[in-house]
């Protein structure tokens, strides 16, 4: 109805979400592509590779085989959940009950099930500044309050239980180890640190750990080992190599299982079938995927010593995750401005920090190096040659 308040109130509040700077960067570089430009391509977080062959292979088992391929359980197929959780037993040492584990349309229908099932209307959220842009779009969408928690180097990216007892009362905190857009890693005794002050609260802590398995000198610990209520987020996207697939999973704690259940069901109703085969089948497939966390790394080096060569040098601890977070603010005040000439004139295409840091972020620019060593090596050659 024409002025009906409440669905003037549903656009209103859809209108807060503001818009994903890497995704219209990834839009402009290839339109530049299509018109035949030369454009390296370091904006998005997204492999260069495809799901690992023995993946590919079960799904081509299973089709050939003429499986029906319906719905699953809303929680996954079984053999699914129960290797997730073994999983984590092999990689951290946590057990975890298999009914808390839940396979989700990747891990953006992880986080918007997990927000769902622990805030209601009007709950404040502590995310961090600079962070993946979608928590803090995902709450606002939701009528949640995200709370922005300002993090730097000198606590190196993480929150302190200083900076969150002045962000004032919490409903639920979310963080992430390795960090998009940091890569930096939460140490183990920060985790800790978190998981006490959150517990002492009452403050939902969810987690996010889509990118362990793609670290370099130290392995990413999991927040379970501290927190066991705590929600983890994670993803076939990422150390899987599978982000088209849409598979991500939650470990939920057992308060909440019903109700992620229950809103999986009502809201999804499961994760696809055919890339829940594939992801079961992505677990016996290490050799290849850490062959590719070994080419991340060679990639990092090269991109930090070729941005140092091109005047870049402030960057944060780039730990794990393919990232590269850099302070640009010695080449002008407008992060946007920079990616969007650096696209238009050296066909170099990045990410403007704003989309991870409303009120800093115009100083900062991530790089993504998932990518080919070829477009890091020439990228940081064009850089070299820029003057603003």
């Amino acid at each position: 109805m024409a002025g009906d308040p409440t669905r003037l109130d549903a656009a209103l509040r859809a209108a807060r979400v503001p818009a994903f700077h890497a995704m219209a960067m990834s839009a402009r570089a290839g339109e530049l592509e299509r018109a035949g430009h030369d454009v390296l391509r370091l904006e998005l977080g997204q492999p260069a590779t495809g799901a690992p062959a023995g993946a590919r292979r079960a799904v081509i088992a299973a089709l050939e085989a003429d499986l029906p391929l319906g719905y699953t359980t809303a929680p996954g197929r079984p053999e699914l959940v129960e290797r997730i959780a073994r999983h984590h037993h092999e990689s951290y040492g946590t057990r975890i009950d298999p009914s808390r584990v839940v396979v989700t349309a990747g891990a953006s229908a992880g986080f918007t099930l997990a927000f769902l099932a622990a805030f209601d209307s009007g709950d404040r959220v502590g995310v961090l500044e600079p962070g993946y842009p979608c928590y803090r779009n995902a709450l606002l969408a939701l009528d949640i309050e995200p709370v922005s928690i300002a993090v730097g180097p000198e606590t190196r990216w993480a929150p302190t239980t200083e900076l969150l007892d002045a962000a004032g009362p919490l409903d639920g905190l979310v963080i992430a180890s390795p960090s998009n857009p940091t890569g930096t890693i939460c140490r183990d005794e920060t985790l800790a640190e978190i998981s006490r002050w959150c517990r002492a609260r009452n403050v939902h802590l969810i987690a996010d750990e889509i990118y362990h398995g793609i670290t370099h000198e130290q392995a990413a610990p999991t927040v379970l080992a501290h927190h066991p209520e705590a929600m983890v987020v994670n993803s076939f996207s990422k150390y899987f190599s599978m982000t088209g697939w849409r598979l991500g999973w939650l470990i939920v704690p057992d308060p909440l299982v019903d109700a992620v259940e229950r809103l999986q069901q009502n809201l999804y109703i499961c994760a696809p079938h055919v890339s829940q085969i594939a992801g079961l089948a992505a677990f016996d497939c290490r050799d290849e995927l850490d062959a590719h966390v070994r080419r991340y790394r060679e990639h990092r080096d090269l991109l930090i010593a070729g941005l140092a060569a091109a005047g870049i040098e402030s960057i944060a601890e780039a730990d794990g995750a393919f990232y590269v977070y850099a302070d640009v603010s010695h080449l002008g005040d407008d992060s946007m401005e920079i990616c969007t000439s650096w696209l238009d004139e050296l066909g170099v295409a990045c990410t403007p920090g704003l989309d991870f840091d409303l009120r800093r972020g115009h100083r900062f620019v991530r790089f993504s190096y998932a990518g080919s060593r070829r477009a890091v090596e020439e990228a940081c050659l064009r850089l070299g040659r820029w003057r603003p």
